[in-house]
């Protein structure tokens, strides 16, 4: 099942307080960006952040997920969540902080 762009604009509308989000339709889904690193991804309307420490210790409640099969485990972040904007926000920059910056093409 696809992701409804309703809803991935919804999450990156929460995080724009966290830099530059954007996001990309893949196959279907979304991947969400911020600053240019990959920090989530949409898939089946489920939201899943890259895993990290700093992410990890931001965390509400720790649930892990896959977002498609054969993809790493990710953190699953609840729907109830997605209403606290400043927790996305947090959660994206810190994920993004986190990253190695992204590999020239």
């Amino acid at each position: 099942m696809a992701s409804d762009q309703k809803t991935v604009d919804f999450i990156t509308g929460q995080m724009a307080d966290a830099g530059a989000i954007r996001s990309r339709k893949m196959f279907g889904e979304y991947t969400i960006y911020c600053d240019d690193k990959v920090v989530a991804l949409v898939c089946d309307d489920r939201l899943y952040v890259k895993v990290t420490e700093p992410g990890r210790n931001a965390l509400k409640k720790q649930v892990m997920g896959t977002p498609y099969p054969g993809a790493k485990a990710s953190f699953l972040i609840d729907g109830e969540d997605w209403d606290d904007a400043a927790y996305l926000s947090q959660l994206a920059r810190l994920t993004a902080d986190a990253l190695p910056a992204p590999k020239k093409k």
